[in-house]
């Protein structure tokens, strides 16, 4: 490159020919723009917006936050592309375009922008690379070196996609709840035809036997009913549950959506360059770029709080299998209890299907345990480390010992005693919502930690029913058969294994869950006073243990 357009620093005495041209050197060995190496080397901007005034002919523009084009001008454009054109257009106007670009005299960039805004008379501006870059990326919505991901409206399209997700993910959960309800009906149902078949076969079929008819048909609408509850659950059982999470960065890395047939798939992109200096100087960062990151980080919490919903989703069908499996023991007990009291008869057939069909369903119910046991731990350790990690507020607002000695003596919240309230605006409200999706998240991580608790009592629940059953079955029969003692052994034992590992995983849960601030027995109303902000309503505590 010639030091034509650059030749003022010359004259004016900024430079010498000799360094001017071994900085245009550097930037063509480097790759940068001249402009961008003068400025490292420590030239004045204003010299180098001079030089491009002078050169062009053209009014020169610096980077300005309020610098904006109309969203509907900035929606036919691409953010990539325009950062490597470098030109911008400011405004357009029928047959006319305000247009702040690097290199105005080029045909090739004028033909560019009279195809792309279909104009044929343009306004030029001159700006520096540098400069003109930000005005791109701050009419897109991004903060420096990010990508069109790292925009507020991408986030929040993110945002959306995972509240869609985590809806589904709740949509299955009240259809497992509902399965759950379903046999429940179903042993309700099966016991109710168990008593009224065997006082048919006790007491025969004389005239008190209309009695056992309403024990009969109410057991066959129950079982009706519960098989209607539970099949809709069935579906769900192979749907497949995405529960895992990356890892947040505090805004270096940006999660991203991207279409596929299946539905949006959101991955995380790569470290950003630059991306972490420019959150450590949060206190240099303006409002619009602050709140950026605030939507990136709101956008992490977002994919922290669906990961947890599948968390909870998981164990869900879990316990949706355990119930399977304590309605298959409660028909293999009666069939089998049926078997050893009574002679061979027309009614084995029944005892044998009783069987058969309790021994599927116990079979079931421990796929599906089996299944999803690997992931409950995951989710356990994933609530436990994110409470570890810090909060939002001590990253924007670190304690005093945390902050480095530059910052020792700063007041924190950085705000002076002559500020009004509301000093921050729209700032502050984005800090306040994600303080509040910080919070969501905890609280989420309390269900989490509870549902692992509800899991575990469910496995004691299904092993206290195994064990019950092969217990009952030994005492009241007795060891005379060698087969029948064995299984009746086999259920004890697997029952007590149940009953441990019930324990092993509701124990640490309810550990974990008294740490929580949420779960206590006081109930609090709000009395509302429409006259003063919300903020300052009062409230009326019931607390069981006042006198």
């Amino acid at each position: 490159m010639s030091v034509g357009k650059l030749e003022r620093l010359v004259r004016r005495g900024v430079l010498t020919s000799l360094q001017l041209q071994d900085y245009i050197d550097e930037a063509a060995s480097s790759g940068k723009y001249p402009e961008d190496v003068l400025l490292e080397k420590g030239v004045p901007k204003h010299e180098l917006l001079f030089c491009l005034a002078e050169r062009y002919g053209y009014p020169f523009v610096e980077y300005d936050e309020g610098l904006m084009a109309p969203y509907l001008v900035t929606m036919r454009l691409d953010l990539q592309r325009q950062k490597k054109a470098l030109w911008y257009p400011l405004s357009v106007e029928e047959d006319t375009a305000d247009v702040v670009a690097y290199a105005p005299e080029d045909p090739a960039v004028a033909e560019d922008i009279r195809r792309t805004l279909n104009v044929s008379s343009i306004n030029f501006r001159v700006a520096l690379p540098c400069d003109l870059v930000r005005i791109i990326e701050n009419n897109f919505d991004v903060n420096p070196y990010f990508s069109i991901a790292g925009g507020r409206t991408p986030l929040a399209h993110v945002r959306t996609s995972f509240a869609y997700r985590r809806s589904t993910y709740a949509y299955y959960r009240t259809l497992l709840a509902r399965g759950r309800t379903g046999l429940a009906f179903i042993r309700t149902g099966i016991s109710f035809i168990t008593i009224s078949v065997l006082f048919l076969r006790i007491f025969g079929t004389g005239w008190y036997a209309v009695l056992n008819v309403p024990l009969l048909i109410g057991g066959i609408v129950m079982i009706y009913d519960g098989v209607k509850w539970y099949l809709p659950c069935r579906s769900v059982a192979r749907k497949p549950i995405d529960y895992e999470c990356t890892e947040p960065t505090w805004g270096t890395t940006v999660l991203e959506s991207r279409p596929s047939s299946a539905g949006p798939v959101i991955e995380r992109s790569g470290a950003v360059p630059g991306a972490e200096e420019l959150r450590e100087g949060w206190d240099t960062l303006s409002p619009v770029m602050r709140r950026r990151f605030l939507a990136s980080d709101r956008t992490d919490l977002a994919e922290e709080r669906t990961s947890l919903a599948g968390y909870r989703t998981v164990v869900s069908k879990a316990r949706t299998g355990l119930a399977f499996t304590r309605t298959g023991v409660a028909f293999s007990g009666l069939g089998i209890g049926l078997i050893r009291s009574f002679q061979e008869s027309r009614w084995t057939a029944f005892d044998v299907s009783l069987i058969v069909a309790g021994v599927v369903m116990i079979l079931e119910g421990f796929h599906w345990y089996y299944r999803r046991r690997s992931t409950w731990l995951t989710g356990v350790k994933c609530a436990v480390t994110r409470n570890m990690r810090e909060s939002i507020w001590d990253l924007v607002f670190p304690l005093g010992h945390k902050r480095s000695d530059q910052k020792k003596d700063k007041l924190c919240p950085p705000v002076r005693p002559a500020d009004l309230p509301g000093i921050w605006a729209t700032t502050g409200v984005a800090l306040e919502r994600t303080v509040l999706a910080e919070r969501r998240n905890v609280m989420s991580r309390l269900r989490t930690v509870m549902a692992h608790s509800r899991t575990g009592m469910a496995f004691i629940r299904t092993g206290i029913g195994i064990c019950g059953v092969g217990a009952g079955l030994m005492f009241y029969f007795g060891t005379a058969s060698i087969g029948w003692t064995l299984l009746n052994a086999a259920m004890i034992l697997t029952g007590l294994l149940l009953i441990i590992d019930g324990f092993l995983w509701a124990v640490p849960a309810e550990k974990m869950r008294i740490q929580y601030p949420y779960c206590y027995g006081d109930m609090e109303i709000t009395i509302p006073d429409y006259g003063k902000p919300t903020r300052c309503w009062g409230k009326a505590v019931f607390n069981h243990d006042a006198d």
